[in-house]
């Protein structure tokens, strides 16, 4: 049966893979970023996680405002990276698991998510950026994603309470699944960062550690906060922490920390975090 390994969360700026494509990777301003994912990257080859279930946000490169939707599962084989501009990166697609996807798929549904599906469209870097400093691709990733986009750019927005009920769903989704599977669950974005209007380059430090302590500790407190919360405490781009509060939704109620690197060194507090449950 597949099982839940752990956890990531994990920073999505879109720079992270334009510094990675570079090779940029021992240059002083960015090696403590790349340095810091290491352990994580260590701990999926360790642990021989073979699935990632990565909670991300798409920014309309595969889904628009006339019709975008709240919650929405990508199904199939593989999946191309979004070109945002830059050209087409020189990655290989990423890979899909179609009958875990579908399962997931009608077990959420039956859950009472009303979850939209995609196919063949691209992920853009709330998927891509990170997905290099996990796992090695070449000449093809280790293991299969799936991925699932939250509405986090038009309003209104799911709430950090529903977030994390769609995080417990999909925990039940991945334990009814009766082949093998190693399991780790991704939440991407954040953390404090504004891009735009009045408090463009605005950070929160102190938050940003306060947030991750009560993502471990008390979960629950984070449920409780408004849109309007996140934004005045981290900036409006830090809205993005309610696919953290996915992530979390999908593990037990005690989880033990095994690494975190925070970096403060572009506009967004880059951060990557891991977690174990604890039995």
């Amino acid at each position: 049966m597949a099982k839940v390994i752990g956890c990531i969360g994990t920073s999505h700026v879109p720079t992270i893979g334009v510094a990675y494509d570079k090779g940029k990777q021992e240059d002083p301003a960015w090696k403590p970023l790349f340095d810091g994912y290491k352990p994580v990257a260590k701990w999926l080859d360790e642990q021989e996680v073979d699935t990632l279930i990565m909670f991300y946000n798409d920014h309309a490169s595969a889904f628009f405002f006339d019709l975008y939707p709240t919650f929405s599962l990508g199904i199939g084989e593989t999946f191309q990276i979004a070109d945002e501009g830059a050209g087409m990166r020189r990655l290989p697609p990423i890979t899909g698991d179609v009958d875990l996807q579908i399962h997931i798929a009608e077990s959420l549904v039956n859950d009472e998510f009303d979850m939209a599906t995609f196919q063949e469209k691209p992920l853009d870097h709330g998927c891509a950026s990170p997905l290099p400093l996990l796992w090695p691709h070449d000449p093809r990733w280790p293991g299969a994603v799936v991925p699932i986009a939250i509405n986090v750019l038009q309003f209104p927005l799911p709430t950090a309470a529903r977030c994390w009920k769609l995080g417990q769903a999909v925990r039940r989704a991945v334990e009814s699944y009766p082949h093998d599977r190693r399991v780790a669950i991704v939440g991407t974005g954040g953390l404090s960062h504004q891009v735009h209007g009045e408090r463009t380059g605005f950070n929160n430090e102190d938050w940003d550690h306060q947030f991750l302590e009560l993502l471990q500790h008390n979960p629950q407190a984070l449920t409780q906060m408004t849109h309007s919360d996140f934004i005045r405490l981290g900036g409006a781009e830090s809205v993005e922490q309610i696919m953290w509060l996915a992530m979390r939704g999908a593990m037990g109620p005690k989880l033990r920390k095994l690494h975190q690197n925070y970096y403060l060194a572009t506009t967004t507090a880059l951060t990557v975090a891991l977690w174990e449950e604890i039995a």
